[in-house]
């Protein structure tokens, strides 16, 4: 039990190591270790109540951190173009993702999890991406940043949905709300003692955070309602008081957790019973398309120009976190199968795509340029 979670964390300890040295991605790396040491192949390292647990602190700390970024008076304040610019995101890559789930016969239930994976990008990698290549100085860099944004508020919203029972729709959805608005009631109540508690330089800021993440999910349990939720409503109140102190708190645990996290969630994929190989490289393919597609009308929209598209399709078309959880938390083990491999190939090809976008925005732009001698590009 501990002795195949820590040969686990050696084996990832060993892949971070090479990921800095190639610049690669690190989450596809993880969730390949576990492929190989796990149920589709060695079987040297099986799930236990440990690695569960340490799974499900990875995937509450993830969601903690995404709702520190889900400042309600920013999303306000930022209008039409927000909406209008997620809108065209999640239509284009939903409806595609959504078409291409029901090509592949699954069920309601299941496509509309496989449409939610299919369209949901990897923050984490859009992040730092745009960091690490130096992007940010770009203005469509902050138009990658928003859009990460909705992505994260529609995700809310799916869970939320796939969460609610089919006896008890309008209770469970009732009970989140009252839950929600007593997490935002409470934060600001205690705004200033939180404060004061996060400005200490000893560990107590640690502790008070995840004593925090953990109490939300209890709550939630109590409540018989989904503990994410409740993780996300708690960041996202708490994004209103010290959000940079919360995530310098959260970080080490969100970071060590979810290594656990991505490889335990290989380790459980299996293959048997699923698509062929050729169908889940097309799949992933057909994912880092869609995402050019909504880039490219994007950048035409609100930039006016193709090429703007192309920065912006070049960091947002990895898939990784949010993908995978949606696949462990409500998928079958089809579609966890099937969310690895999307989430393997579009991140190795992300990465890459973010680390060369201005070499391809400026072949892109040639080409468009060679094509039509004129226009806006």
């Amino acid at each position: 039990m501990i002795e195949g979670i820590a040969f686990a964390l050696f084996i990832c300890l060993i892949l971070v190591a090479i990921s800095k040295k190639f610049s690669l991605p690190p989450i596809p790396l993880y969730i390949i270790a576990g492929i190989v040491i796990g149920t589709s192949g060695l079987g040297i390292v099986e799930q236990s109540e440990v690695s569960d647990f340490l799974t499900q602190l990875g995937l509450l700390f993830l969601l903690f951190t995404m709702g520190l970024e889900l400042k309600p008076d920013e999303v306000a304040a930022k209008g039409t173009s927000f909406l209008a610019s997620g809108a065209i995101d999640f239509c284009i890559n939903g409806l595609i993702g959504f078409a291409a789930a029901f090509l592949l016969g699954f069920p309601l239930y299941d496509a509309i999890v496989m449409m939610s994976a299919f369209y949901i990008s990897s923050s984490a990698m859009a992040f730092s991406s745009l960091i690490e290549n130096r992007r940010l100085i770009f203005k469509e860099s902050e138009t990658v940043i928003w859009l990460m944004v909705f992505e994260d508020l529609v995700l809310v919203l799916i869970m939320i949905v796939l969460s609610t029972s089919e006896r008890r729709p309008i209770v469970d959805i009732a009970l989140i709300i009252l839950m929600v608005g007593g997490i935002f009631g409470i934060a600001y109540l205690l705004r200033d003692y939180i404060k004061a508690l996060l400005s200490r330089s000893d560990e107590m800021p640690f502790v008070f955070t995840f004593i925090l993440v953990l109490a939300a999910a209890g709550v939630a349990e109590f409540l018989s309602v989904p503990d994410t939720i409740a993780v996300i409503a708690l960041g996202s109140a708490l994004s209103m008081i010290e959000p940079r102190s919360f995530e310098r708190a959260a970080k080490p645990y969100r970071d060590v957790f979810l290594i656990v996290f991505f490889v335990f969630f290989g380790i459980s994929v299996n293959f048997t019973g699923g698509f062929s190989l050729i169908l889940l490289l097309g799949l992933g393919l057909l994912a880092i398309l869609s995402k050019l597609v909504s880039g490219l009308c994007i950048g035409r929209v609100f930039h006016g120009s193709w090429s703007s598209g192309m920065e912006i399709f070049s960091h947002s078309a990895s898939r990784g976190e949010f993908s995978i959880a949606l696949a462990g938390m409500f998928g079958s083990p089809v579609i966890a199968s099937t969310v690895a491999s999307m989430v393997v190939i579009t991140s190795l090809i992300g990465g890459f795509l973010g680390k060369y976008s201005g070499r391809l925005r400026k072949v892109f732009r040639k080409k468009v340029r060679d094509k039509d001698g004129s226009g806006i590009i």
